[in-house]
């Protein structure tokens, strides 16, 4: 491999285009590159062309990282997984989670309260926004303080909000035998994030 190119890129000044045998390579920082030694018209020894391996799979992996977080927000265990899934190399994924994170765009506490604020206003019960942060790696810990803050931040009040719920769904529910409305009522409340004792006494004052 034959170092054919090392210019400055027009899009990012603190970038360089390294080309190789004539094809373009990858665009990498100018800093890190800077250390290899690279000499146009010289050949690329196995640890420096190892090195511009990794820089470049950094840069992919965080390129595809910022375009997921463009769409829409994620946890970092989440966003991991689906990096991985596009066949981008671990140790590139994980450096370019880090640099996201130092940069103040990949953080769980803030995702997950974000996460669980908008979830909470359409109706979605403490326990389901618990697990659904979870399923999307966020720790136990911070889903539940997550989902504390959030909800009472947006004066979302689980017991009115699960009486409405239960209220709106038994009238659908209406035409069933009250043993049938009684155990739908409570499953779909239970999907929705809702349960305990107190969910089933909202129930049953519900079922005349």
């Amino acid at each position: 491999m034959i170092l054919t190119g090392l210019a400055p890129d027009p899009r990012r000044p603190d970038y360089r285009l390294v080309e190789v045998d004539r094809g373009r390579f990858a665009s990498l920082p100018a800093e890190a590159i800077a250390i290899l030694d690279l000499v146009v018209g010289r050949e690329i020894s196995p640890a420096v062309r190892e090195r511009l391996q990794e820089l470049a799979d950094l840069e992919a992996a965080h390129r595809a990282a910022l375009r997921a977080l463009a769409r829409r927000a994620h946890a970092r265990l989440d966003l991991r997984r689906r990096l991985l899934q596009k066949q981008h190399p671990a140790a590139a994924v994980d450096a370019a989670l880090d640099r996201l994170s130092a940069a103040g765009l990949l953080d769980d506490v803030r995702f997950a309260v974000d996460y669980a604020a908008a979830k909470g206003r359409r109706g979605r019960g403490p326990s389901r926004l618990v697990r659904d942060l979870q399923a999307q790696g966020v720790d136990r810990r911070v889903a539940e303080e997550a989902v504390r803050t959030s909800l009472a931040a947006e004066g979302v009040d689980p017991a009115a909000a699960v009486r409405a719920l239960a209220e709106k769904r038994a009238r659908q529910l209406g035409g069933l035998p009250a043993a049938i409305r009684k155990r739908r009522l409570l499953a779909f409340l239970a999907r929705r994030g809702f349960g305990g004792a107190e969910v089933r006494e909202v129930v049953e004052s519900l079922k005349s």
